[in-house]
């Protein structure tokens, strides 16, 4: 697995987890961590490697003392990936090709951090061809995504959305969702609602090329930044302005709507780096 490190990125976790795996992070679960707790008698809690003799030695009652650590425990990871039609835009690399690298990246961190990782992947509905429940298998998550990047179908919606919490635990989850987000925002919204347990980082995916890199003048395809439909429309100046102020436009809605939430999206329209993530944690999510 060499320079799985160069893949991955450091993520926080904001919240005490309850699994009862060893991870990387602060659990609720007593256990042998590092955050020390307090102690109990050893009839209490009946563990050897935690006996605590001098406070043993102190105790009135005369009963024999342990140690007691919050556990750092284990947090499933998700990377939920959108499959519609509008994901197969662009070239080298598709946007669809883009969220893979983005959800191998995630499956790397988890892994080098000791927890869980599953991938979900919709269309019109969760694609259960292209999911995986959670899991410790790097080796197995990487091939699966290496399969999602023959994946060619069109005509694909994105109501599969409002599917995914239901192929989440029920434990809180760090769930990256990557996606274009070009659909309707009363979509989006009954999706976040879904998702409301779980930290949410949005990994919003346009390429240049829809909104800054139009051509000036003549016949060019056009994404619908709020369904993801393609038209031809034949550019002049002011209508690709229109079009770089509806992307403008779309982006101000989504911020607004994410942030409803108490989650801030990651806007991409280059080439990923896991560096990127790691800024994103270290501005926005706080311990």
């Amino acid at each position: 697995m060499a320079h799985d490190h160069e893949k991955a990125f450091r993520y926080r976790i904001p919240w005490r987890t309850k699994s009862m795996h060893l991870g990387d992070h602060r659990g609720t679960e007593r256990g042998l961590g590092f955050e020390y707790r307090g102690n109990l008698p050893f009839v209490e809690y009946p563990d050897a490697r935690r006996m605590d003799f001098r406070q043993s030695v102190r105790d009135p009652f005369e009963q024999v003392q342990v140690k007691l650590f919050n556990q750092d425990n284990t947090t499933p990871v998700y990377a939920v990936c959108d499959l519609s039609s509008s994901m197969q835009y662009g070239t080298h690399p598709r946007k669809l090709d883009s969220a893979i690298a983005i959800a191998e990246s995630v499956a790397y961190s988890a892994w080098q951090a000791g927890d869980v990782f599953s991938l979900v992947s919709y269309h019109d509905q969760v694609d259960e061809a292209y999911s995986q429940p959670l899991s410790h298998h790097l080796a197995s998550s990487l091939d699966l995504l290496a399969e999602l990047r023959q994946f060619r179908r069109m005509q694909m919606g994105a109501r599969g959305a409002l599917e995914v919490s239901q192929y989440l635990s029920q434990q809180r989850g760090l769930v990256f969702w990557i996606s274009d987000f070009h659909m309707p925002l009363h979509l989006i919204e009954e999706t976040l609602n879904s998702l409301s347990r779980h930290q949410l980082v949005p990994v919003v995916l346009w390429d240049e090329a829809e909104f800054s890199k139009l051509p000036k003048f003549g016949i060019g395809n056009m994404l619908d930044p709020e369904t993801g439909a393609m038209r031809t429309v034949f550019f002049r100046d002011y209508v690709r302005k229109q079009f770089m102020a509806a992307f403008a436009q779309r982006k101000t809605a989504l911020e607004q709507l994410f942030l409803q939430f108490d989650s801030q999206p990651l806007f991409l329209s280059e080439s990923f780096t896991p560096d990127v993530m790691t800024r994103y944690f270290d501005q926005y999510v706080s311990l």
